[in-house]
């Protein structure tokens, strides 16, 4: 029976079985698709149906800037645990004589809590209502004792994330290394939570006060500018980072799709672009042949941005303090 398995049912069944016996635990990398074509000699779509199959299974997730990893095993749901007389037993009772299910356990922050886990492992598209309720082995109607729906448990997710910031103590000195400062907090907080930075608006704000904090933060030591010109400044500044970011979510959703990471994908369509590289009609692109892999990534080119974008300020700093005859 073995032998007829399908290949990639028998790499799945070796890797079940790594995790099974702790070689693999919670946490640690699974092989890559890459890594799985080399050890096991199959094709890349191979590959990338055993990661895909494992994944459904809920054995791996997939994580931002590291790739596919043990997923933390999930607690028995109460249907599973209880001895199954007993579940017969209750399932019999006249539907108005069955016990009431009780939220014990559930409260505005816990719910809120568990749907930051879901969106920062899989993304917002996989959260509803009915996905929270699970993590909570309850109805769906449960949590509307918390929540009003789901677009009000999205935007206390928001607003939660910028909760968690830590602002430095004693603050940088001067305007510049303040506004460096707060760009770099939304950028780490991105990074955190990949769906947030899709998920705000520069048209359509969301009241958040702690996202409104940070920014009043991060440009209170920006004087000299009337408030207009200001409110620019920090806007531009907020959605550089936050468009820039949102690349993480991309990636994000495109390994779950995909089953491969970044560095997988490069890979397998390493013939293709080096085709195009070395053909002599794309001179700028053919410039980064012979550089290392990761010479341009969504890190390089926040870096590179965000000092452009600090340059451009401090130009307008200066040249208003000029004409005011002030000292920024």
């Amino acid at each position: 029976m073995e032998q007829s398995a399908p290949p990639y049912r028998r790499i799945v069944d070796e890797i079940r079985r790594r995790i099974g016996t702790g070689e693999l635990t919670p946490g640690d990398r699974v092989p890559s698709t890459r890594r799985i074509t080399q050890e096991w000699g199959v094709a890349m779509a191979t590959a990338t149906k055993v990661l895909t199959t494992l994944r459904q299974e809920g054995l791996v997730r997939a994580v931002p800037g590291v790739g596919t990893v043990v997923a933390e095993p999930q607690p028995q749901s109460q249907s599973q645990s209880q001895p199954q007389p007993q579940r017969a037993a209750h399932s019999g009772l006249p539907r108005e004589r069955r016990p009431r299910e009780t939220d014990s356990g559930l409260s505005r922050e816990s719910v809120v809590r568990a749907g930051l886990k879901i969106a920062d492992a899989e993304g917002l598209r996989a959260l509803s209502m009915r996905r929270v309720a699970a993590e909570f082995g309850v109805s769906s109607m449960a949590l509307y004792r918390h929540v009003a729906n789901k677009d009000e448990l999205v935007v206390l997710m928001a607003d939660a994330a910028f909760r968690d910031i830590e602002l430095p103590d004693p603050a940088p000195d001067g305007w510049r290394a303040r506004v460096e400062a707060g760009a770099r907090l939304q950028w780490e907080l991105y990074q955190r939570h990949p769906w947030l930075a899709h998920y705000l608006s520069i048209t359509r704000p969301q009241p958040m006060p702690r996202a409104m904090a940070l920014i009043e933060w991060t440009m209170a030591r920006v004087t000299g500018l009337d408030p207009v010109t200001l409110i620019h400044m920090a806007v531009t500044l907020l959605n550089y980072v936050r468009a820039t970011a949102a690349g993480f979510e991309d990636d994000l959703e495109a390994e779950q799709e995909t089953g491969m990471n970044q560095n997988q994908w490069m890979a397998s369509m390493e013939p293709v672009f080096e085709g195009i590289l070395t053909s002599g009609s794309y001179p700028m692109y053919g410039g980064i042949a012979g550089h290392d892999e990761d010479v341009v990534t969504l890190t390089s080119l926040f870096e590179f941005g965000l000092a452009r974008l600090l340059d451009g300020m401090a130009a307008l700093v200066e040249r208003r303090a000029a004409d005011s005859g002030g000292v920024s």
